[in-house]
């Protein structure tokens, strides 16, 4: 991928342009893994925005995005190849029929019975794209390990086929959410990046952005409810962005020109999936206390 003429400044202002609101730190780290040819490791919690940094970076090169949705039990086959078994079978009762010429064991294993997943697909890509392994904590240390040759090496081994070498150095893109600890192997080879919630200012940001039907006064006490629904220690699962940005559309929807308690009791459940949560927040901090903090601000 041609990064001539790619500076700080301007990532920073294309990932803006793309509606990826965020500090010119963020930028910095995402331009040094590009410069360096290095994955770009993000951790932070879910729903801050890390998947997105890859679907931006696809748009802002005009690049294929492949996604490897990581999951426990994960093995190779399903993140690098597989062969066509079905086909390989029906080849050789072709054989044995004598429809067909005779059939050498190489030429079973060639690219005609060869079933790209993922990996493969991103190394083997003639055109440059983007590759997303999302949220790797979820695998196992194994796969972990597997994957160390495609970060470092870019590059990958079948046993039938010898070792392929990536044809365009892939923009690679890992997220965490930190269920567990990632091995010091994998962290060596990427630069990393933390992304934390957003302050409230950097949400109302992005509420103007993604929903600006809601309006400077209703992003901004979305923004300040959201704020201090995180900030509550007993809430389970945190609202995500997605979440702050549902929540204003839907406040728009019914119409509601501020967070009020009425609106409150009934849109809450849009900000948080579980109904405990709902309830520590009723119960912990209460509907009318939080449309009051949210508007007490306002002055």
């Amino acid at each position: 991928m041609n990064l001539d003429g790619l500076t700080v400044d301007g990532l920073h202002r294309s990932f803006e342009e793309q509606g990826y609101i965020c500090e010119k730190n963020l930028a910095v780290t995402v331009f040094l893994a590009l410069k360096l040819n290095k994955p770009l490791l993000v951790e932070g919690a879910p729903g801050v925005g890390k998947t997105e940094i890859a679907k931006v970076l696809s748009r802002v090169f005009d690049a294929e995005l492949i996604r490897l949705q990581c999951y426990e039990g994960l093995d190779e086959n399903k993140a690098l190849y597989e062969w066509n078994y079905q086909k390989q079978l029906l080849r050789i009762q072709m054989q044995k029929e004598n429809i067909g010429y005779e059939i050498k064991e190489r030429d079973l294993f060639s690219d005609e019975y060869l079933l790209e997943r993922p990996l493969l697909k991103a190394i083997r890509s003639e055109k440059p794209v983007v590759l997303l392994i999302d949220e790797v904590d979820k695998v196992e240390d194994e796969f972990e390990a597997f994957l160390f040759e495609v970060l470092s090496d870019f590059q990958v081994s079948i046993p039938e086929l010898g070792t392929i070498a990536a044809r365009q150095i892939p923009i690679v893109v890992l997220t965490s959410n930190r269920e567990r600890e990632l091995s010091d192997g994998l962290k060596r080879r990427c630069v990393y990046l933390f992304i934390d919630y957003p302050t409230i200012e950097k949400e109302v940001r992005i509420l103007k952005v993604k929903a600006p039907e809601a309006g400077e006064r209703l992003s901004r006490e979305v923004a300040r409810a959201v704020n201090l629904i995180r900030s509550n220690k007993a809430v389970g699962k945190k609202p995500a962005i997605s979440e702050s940005i549902d929540w204003a559309r839907a406040l728009v929807a019914l119409g509601a020109g501020s967070l009020s308690r009425e609106a409150v009791m009934q849109t809450l459940n849009i900000v948080l999936k579980n109904k405990d949560d709902i309830d520590t927040v009723v119960r912990e901090v209460g509907a009318e206390a939080l449309a009051a903090y949210a508007q007490k601000h306002e002055n």
